[in-house]
Parts: C-alpha cells; structure tokens; sequence
C-alpha cells in the first residue's frame, strides 16, 4: 500500500489523520458528530464530518482500522447500511493489513469505503477542490 510509512496504526489515529488531512484542504472537520440513533437505536456519532465553509457542502467519514485478520472488517457492513439512514452524504476510510481479500473486494464495491491512501483525491473531487 503507497504511503505505508505514514499509515495509521489505530483507529484513533486514523480518525485523527483524516481530520488533518481535511483541514489542509481547507475543510473544517469536526469529530464524533451527534446524528440521532443508528438502525438497532443505539446512539449514533458519526467519527468525522467534514464541511466545506463555503459552500455548506458536508460529509460524513466512519474510520475503520484493522491490523490483523478480525471482527473489525465485519462490523463494516452494518456501517455501511447505516450510512444511508445519515442526514448528510457519508462514506467508511480503511486502513489497515487485516482486511481479508474477499472483504476488500466487497468493500470497493459499495461505492461507500476507500482507502485512507485515497482520501485526499476522493475529498478533493467531492468537494471540488
């Protein structure tokens, strides 16, 4: 993976990475966001919303890290449905090695998961930046 020497070891520290990354772009980021209750109702906090001041324009970013084959990978998929109950746009930022082959081609084919390494590019044409 390209730029491994500056990967995130933790889901914390991707989060934080993502809110960096936003706001040398010139977004605001703002992290762990109320937004109502998920599916089950439990509380929902969106990790990162980003907001281009200019516009308005928002979007929301769950972060999700895993470093060795796991449960991580499976809690995505509710993630993901999730998203589409968000009142704003929203998608999921991976890292990690411990994302099995076949959950990573799921993964990219919802259209809602990236990769942490493609994030700026992703931000950048969303915002249009």
């Amino acid at each position: 993976m390209p730029g491994k020497a500056n990967a995130p070891k933790s889901g914390n520290e991707l989060r934080e990475q993502v809110i960096n990354l936003a706001n040398s772009l010139g977004l605001e980021a703002k992290r762990e966001v109320k937004a109502a209750r998920r599916l089950w109702g439990a509380a929902r906090s969106i990790d990162v919303v980003v907001t281009d001041k200019n516009s308005g324009k928002r979007l929301g970013i769950e972060c999700k890290y895993q470093s060795t084959p796991g449960s991580a990978e499976e809690k995505i998929f509710a993630t993901v449905q999730d998203i589409a109950f968000w009142p704003i746009p929203g998608i999921v930022v991976i890292s990690g090695e411990g994302f099995s082959e076949n959950i990573k081609g799921y993964l990219m084919s919802t259209g809602k998961v990236i990769w942490y390494t493609e994030l700026e590019d992703w931000l950048r044409l969303y915002f249009g930046l």
